[in-house]
């Protein structure tokens, strides 16, 4: 029953412990697909985490957001992408010199057999809804500056795909019906996002805090099976 969903599941490792994210996503394994390497475990461990985890094998989205002037963006995304990264964030608030710097750097720091896809930021899901345009504003750049896919909320990916229906939606704010919201503003069940159209559930809370996370990362994947 896991096999089907995995494809849709990144695990979010939101701890600053090394050892501890990767006996988690080696755990997890079976559930998700994709690891995410946010500011804390990257803040807390580097280079060496995205290297640890490619070197076992996974593939990782490395969520930092870039948002710079365009030359300091394009290079950071350049050294990023020469560490093997599958997807790398950058914050569409940052306009379209910025995202396309960054789109170009990922690239030429992207190893030759490696699929580097560069994710736009669209507004965070701990932010309530933005005006009307928002999105799609932010998504119309996504396309036109060569991102593979954009970051939105799970209110937002009919926008997303109306906009920019050939880029991957990827959907934070994950949280299973009885879990708690957190900071999330705009969260959404897991069925919700993947009926809506969502290509990549970002999880983490709600099953790395769980007192047994393979149990909760199983409901989770019979839930989305159903």
């Amino acid at each position: 029953m896991a096999e089907p969903a995995r494809g849709h599941l990144a695990l979010a490792l939101d701890v600053d412990d090394l050892d501890v994210a990767v006996g988690m996503a080696q755990r997890l394994e079976p559930w998700f697909s994709v690891v995410k390497i946010g500011l804390q475990l990257f803040g807390a461990a580097g280079p060496r985490a995205v290297e640890r985890f490619t070197g076992l094998g996974f593939p990782v989205l490395l969520d930092l957001k870039l948002h710079d002037i365009p030359t300091t963006v394009g290079r950071a995304a350049r050294a990023l992408g020469r560490l093997g990264v599958s997807y790398l964030t950058l914050h569409a608030q940052g306009g379209a010199s910025m995202l396309r710097a960054g789109v170009d750097g990922l690239a030429e720091g992207a190893a030759d057999d490696t699929a580097t896809v560069a994710l736009a930021v669209t507004v965070l899901t701990s932010q309530p809804q933005p005006a009307d345009g928002v999105i799609a504003e932010r998504v119309q750049l996504a396309a036109e500056t060569g991102c593979g896919g954009v970051v939105c909320a799970a209110v937002d990916i009919g926008t997303a795909k109306r906009v920019a229906p050939r880029l991957l939606a990827v959907v934070p704010g994950i949280r299973p019906a009885g879990t708690a919201r957190d900071d999330q503003a705009r969260a959404a069940e897991p069925q919700a996002a993947l009926t809506a159209g969502a290509d990549l559930l970002v999880v983490g809370r709600a099953v790395t805090g769980a007192d047994d996370p393979e149990s909760a990362a199983q409901s989770l994947a019979t839930s989305l099976a159903r």
